[in-house]
């Protein structure tokens, strides 16, 4: 199981990888079109009218690519004060009802996106705002990021079971 969760853990940061390679091109976009509004550098060239679209799109596939990743490393939000001032075996369980619902949560949104793409393609449905484009090109990052987070809740799971009977030390709001 650690050989394997080590692996996906290469995955999930070729994908935090990808999430900056993203965030890279949206910034660039951004100053391109900028740039373009106010240097006439290109005779009858006013900005990039697809960049404010964009970059939408492009904030939204951020969030999903990074957001196994950052639950892997413990960089979520959590707020662990109660955790920190129950007896230590209590907290442990708190912990395990918290992630048997994260999980729950995450494969329930993970099989509703599944499915909404899944029916978005089969119907041919389009996006038509400055471009056109497939909706289930917009809805399979969404299926496919519950689908990371669920298995990364699986892997947490394992980690605390295999832990000491206390709350987690990650993502700690105090020290």
């Amino acid at each position: 199981m650690q050989r394997l969760s080590a692996l996906y853990g290469r995955l999930l940061s070729g994908l935090a990888l990808a999430g900056c390679g993203v965030l890279f091109a949206m910034m660039m976009a951004i100053c391109v079109d900028v740039l373009l509004r106010n240097v006439r550098l290109v005779p009858g060239v006013y900005g990039i009218s697809w960049a404010n679209e964009v970059t939408e799109y492009a904030l939204y596939l951020i969030t999903m690519l990074t957001a196994p990743w950052l639950l892997r490393r413990g960089q979520h939000i959590r707020i662990d004060v109660l955790l920190r001032a129950l007896p230590k075996r209590f907290a442990w369980y708190c912990e395990w009802a918290s992630d048997t619902l994260a999980l729950a949560s995450c494969v329930a949104v993970a099989v509703y996106a599944g499915k909404a793409t899944l029916a978005s393609g089969k119907s041919g449905s389009m996006v038509i705002k400055t471009l056109a484009l497939p909706e289930w090109w917009l809805l399979a990052p969404l299926a496919a990021a519950f689908a990371l987070l669920s298995l990364e809740v699986v892997f947490r799971m394992h980690r605390l079971y295999g832990a000491e009977r206390a709350p987690r030390d990650d993502a700690v709001t105090a020290s």
